[in-house]
């Protein structure tokens, strides 16, 4: 193997430690060649056979080394500090002439050393001088820049100063001027201290400044006691300032030791570093394989207030923006532009608006394209979204139905999907930023209300977001797009509708389609809804349908019990809703039934509300009712207390009467009570009044009613008392009259009961 200058050789021995050599110089004839260790700080030239290091070579006793640790040094001028090349020209000037010969003579050992003498007289330099500029030129390679001063490795980096007993660092102001050592050594016990004061005041969410956080770390660690306040408040005692370490130690063994992630995440939250801090390597292209792959979906409210259509003087405020977008080429899918608060209904509406044909969307705008402009007329594979609207029950008909896997971010991280949180900020700059009543700045004191500015109402502002969004997909041009090789091989311009395009010619297979009325079922929020005897209950409402009347399940219900089933609806007309079936495949339109005709056309929260505001009314006539119960009670309780006093009483003063007398003589005080209620209750008409001067009047007199009729003597007590030992089948009733007997003695008694009361 042929030898060359400045060729590196390594020395491998079992019993050695490696040697790497580098050749400085060979002699014309190809027989001598002067080496010199690389990493001997005393090293000088030798001289070597070339044979023995062929041989050496060939045996494996020695390999050429590929990299050269000195080729850093090999950098522009450009990039060389000038102080640096000063020194370097400046070791140059010295040791060019010695070098630059080309008898090699500064090899030679034994007339190095008389050379070198005369060229320090010469030049003024020490004869160690010259060793070390040359031993650095040889060793670097035997380029000028070896010369280069190495002040990265002054001041001994990475190790940690000893104390000696004298003051480390550069002297302070003081120092300077009385001559003398002012401050402190930094030592373990210090740093332990500095550790604990950063961990407690500058580590935490408090939000300290670091010099605040030095102060209080002097108070706390680093007092010699306390002194006590006029009111009695305990006050650290610190050294004086030249016994104290100085901020500038604090600030340096802080950055020293500094992790950087545990103190951002401690000052700020692990929140706010995964957003404004973390590290960022990635790129969501690559999470996509082709169109269709990912759609980002998320909304944002317009900066931009709005007019009503109606009646263009009333401000209606800001209108919620709902975008998808494609990961893969960029493409915005979809669009709602709604007065719907950010929720699912608004989330539905883009949504269906990604898998609507364009044309048909952009006419009913009066925007005329074709079918290339504007090619998203699909569903997507995934739908990455942030943990709002595609998260819960409704979501979960995107997997079910429609076979679309929803993917939801993390909490307070935006960042993952940046690509639709981006385009917000372009639709701001190209649209919204210039329209009348846009908020482009907060307001102050003093300035124009931009509300007052609004003239455009939601027709028109969809109008510019629709022509917004055909200029990016068309003209948005992204440089920073990373292409692949085989998007490079077929000279795709960075466009999203060149993108797209060349996606789906060569990447398909990510994209779904489904009919217009299924699609809408199934993005319907779904709840489930109560099969009664009175009809299919939702929300407090009753609807029909004719698959209910067919299978007969109201009749079912009322024979055997309701049952639940799950029912979609749309929260802005409650007059229906559907039977999602065969696994939302096939629907069934319920209505409400004729009972229920005052909500039909009704808003559903217009409806909840006011079912709720009956359910608190209800709540709250509680208390009325319980008010009115106790009210109650208790005149009944007072009542049968008095009766019951008065009746015990009356007991008391009634000596000798038995149990039997006062049981035997029902009948008889019956009689005696009815005639004395008939006697107060009776009516009497056409009374003789004070201007009437007639003496006769006609009294008309009637029986009260329900009175029971005197019945004879003989059927008033019973002829004998039953045993209480006796069945009570076997007790006969005496006072049983049949029938036929008792109407004729009623005939009989009518007169006579009629002369009584004359």
């Amino acid at each position: 193997m042929k030898l060359f200058v400045n060729m590196l050789l390594e020395w491998q021995s079992d019993t050695e430690a490696s040697r790497i050599e580098r050749l400085l110089w060979i002699d014309p004839s190809y027989t001598d060649v002067a080496t010199i260790e690389l990493l001997n700080p005393k090293a000088l030239p030798v001289w070597q056979k070339c044979k023995d290091l062929e041989e050496a070579l060939a045996a494996r006793q020695a390999h050429v080394l590929e990299i050269d640790p000195y080729a850093s040094l090999l950098k522009p001028e450009d990039t060389i500090p000038a102080k640096h090349r000063e020194r370097r020209d400046q070791a140059w000037e010295i040791i060019a002439p010695l070098v630059e010969n080309k008898d090699g003579r500064i090899f030679f050992s034994h007339g190095r050393g008389a050379l070198l003498n005369a060229w320090a007289e010469k030049t003024g330099c020490t004869k160690m001088t010259l060793y070390r500029y040359l031993r650095r030129y040889w060793q670097g390679g035997q380029t000028r820049n070896a010369l280069l001063p190495l002040f990265s490795k002054c001041g001994a980096p990475g190790k940690e100063r000893q104390s000696h007993g004298k003051k480390r660092g550069r002297p302070s102001r003081i120092s300077t001027v009385t001559q003398m050592p002012v401050g402190v050594n930094v030592d373990d016990k210090v740093r332990e201290k500095f550790s604990r004061g950063i961990r407690q005041f500058y580590e935490n969410a408090q939000g300290r400044t670091l010099q605040d956080a030095f102060q209080k770390t002097l108070e706390k660690y680093f007092h010699k006691g306390y002194t006590l306040s006029p009111d009695e408040v305990l006050i650290p005692c610190l050294p004086p300032a030249h016994e104290l370490p100085t901020f500038g130690q604090f600030r340096y063994w802080y950055e020293k030791a500094r992790d950087a992630t545990h103190a951002l995440t401690s000052r700020e939250g692990k929140r706010r570093y995964n957003l404004r801090h973390r590290e960022v390597l990635g790129d969501s292209t690559q999470m996509a394989f082709g169109p269709g792959s990912i759609y980002q979906i998320d909304a944002t409210i317009g900066d931009i207030y709005l007019v009503s259509s109606l009646d263009r003087t009333r401000i209606i405020g800001r209108p919620v923006i709902y975008i998808l977008i494609d990961v893969f080429s960029r493409m915005i899918t979809g669009l709602s532009v709604t007065l719907e608060g950010p929720s699912w209904l608004g989330a539905m509406q883009a949504l269906e608006n990604a898998a609507l044909d364009k044309v048909a969307f952009c006419q009913g705008y009066g925007v005329e394209i074709t079918e290339e402009d504007w090619p998203c007329h699909h569903l997507p594979e995934i739908i990455l979204a942030d943990r709002g609207e595609l998260e819960g029950y409704n979501a979960d008909n995107l997997v079910k139905a429609l076979n679309v896997s929803v993917s939801n971010t993390p909490p307070y991280r935006a960042d993952w999907k940046a690509i639709v949180e981006r385009n917000f900020r372009l639709s701001n700059d190209k649209v919204i930023h210039w329209a009348p009543g846009a908020v482009y700045k907060p307001r102050e004191r003093g300035d124009n209300d931009y509300r007052f500015k609004a003239g455009l109402d939601l027709h028109q502002f969809r109008k510019l977001m629709i022509l917004a969004i055909l200029d990016h997909n068309q003209e948005h041009r992204m440089d920073w797009y990373r292409m692949d090789e085989f998007m490079i091989q077929e000279h795709v311009e960075p466009y999203p509708l060149d993108l797209w395009n060349w996606g789906i010619r060569n990447r398909a297979g990510h994209l779904r389609v489904k009919s217009r009325d299924i699609l809408r079922l199934n993005l319907l929020p779904t709840e489930q809804a109560s099969v009664t005897y009175r009809g299919i209950r939702f929300q407090g409402l009753f609807y029909s349908c004719d698959l209910a009347l067919r299978e007969q399940w109201f009749v079912r219900a009322r024979e055997r019990g309701g049952w639940k089933i799950d029912v979609a609806y749309d929260p802005r007309r409650i007059t229906d809703i559907y039977l999602r079936l065969d696994a939302g495949q096939r629907l069934e339109c319920c209505q409400l039934i004729d009972a229920e005709d005052t909500f039909r056309e009704r808003d559903l929260y217009e409806t909840l509300d006011y079912i709720e505001i009956r359910k608190q009314q209800k709540e709250l006539s509680r208390s009325r009712k319980q008010q009115s119960s106790a009210a109650l009670n208790a005149q009944m309780e007072q009542i049968i207390n008095e009766g019951k006093e008065q009746t015990s009483t009356a007991l008391e003063q009634a000596t000798g009467q038995s149990k039997r007398s006062r049981i035997k003589g029902i009948r008889q005080n019956r009689k005696e009570e009815r005639e004395m209620e008939r006697k107060a209750q009776t009516w009497q008409l056409g009374e003789k009044s004070l201007s009437d001067h007639s003496d006769k009047v006609i009294p008309l007199i009637v029986p009260a009613e329900d009175s029971e009729p005197e019945l004879p003597s003989d059927a008033e007590e019973p002829q004998h008392e039953a045993s209480a030992t006796e069945p009570i089948d076997n007790q006969e009733d005496s006072t049983h009259v049949p029938q036929s007997q008792l109407i004729d003695k009623l005939h009989k008694l009518r007169p006579k009961m009629w002369s009584d009361d004359e």
